[in-house]
C-alpha cells in the first residue's frame, strides 16, 4: 500500500522521528494508528452512552406522564407487595428443600 502524505504531514512525521521520540516513520505511524483506534472506540462507546442517556429521558418522561395522569402507586405498597412475593417464594423453597430431605 503506498500512502502520500502532505508535506505539512511529512514534516511533523520525520520531526518526530528526528527529536528521536520514535526510532523511525512506521513507529510514528503505528502510533498514529493506535490512537485512531482509540479514538474510534471512545466515539462508539459516547455514542452508545448517548443513546442510553436518551432511553432514560424518555422513560422519565413516560413515567412524569402518569404520575401527571394519576397512574401512580403507593411505593410503600409496591414493597409490602414485593416482600410478600419474596416471602413466599422463600418459603417455597424451603419447602422443597425439606422434601428432598431422606
Amino acid at each position: 500500500m503506498i500512502i502520500t502524505l502532505t508535506p505539512e504531514q511529512e514534516k511533523f512525521v520525520f520531526e518526530r522521528v528526528q527529536s528521536g521520540q520514535y526510532k523511525g516513520v512506521d513507529d510514528v505511524i503505528d502510533f498514529a494508528f493506535q490512537l485512531l483506534e482509540k479514538y474510534e472506540l471512545k466515539k462508539r462507546e459516547d455514542e452508545l452512552k448517548q443513546k442510553v442517556i436518551e432511553e432514560v429521558r424518555q422513560k422519565v418522561l413516560v413515567g412524569m406522564e402518569d404520575i401527571r395522569q394519576g397512574r401512580v402507586v403507593d411505593g410503600e405498597v409496591v414493597f409490602e407487595q414485593l416482600q410478600e412475593c419474596l416471602s413466599k417464594k422463600s418459603q417455597e423453597r424451603f419447602a422443597l428443600l425439606l422434601s428432598q430431605l431422606p
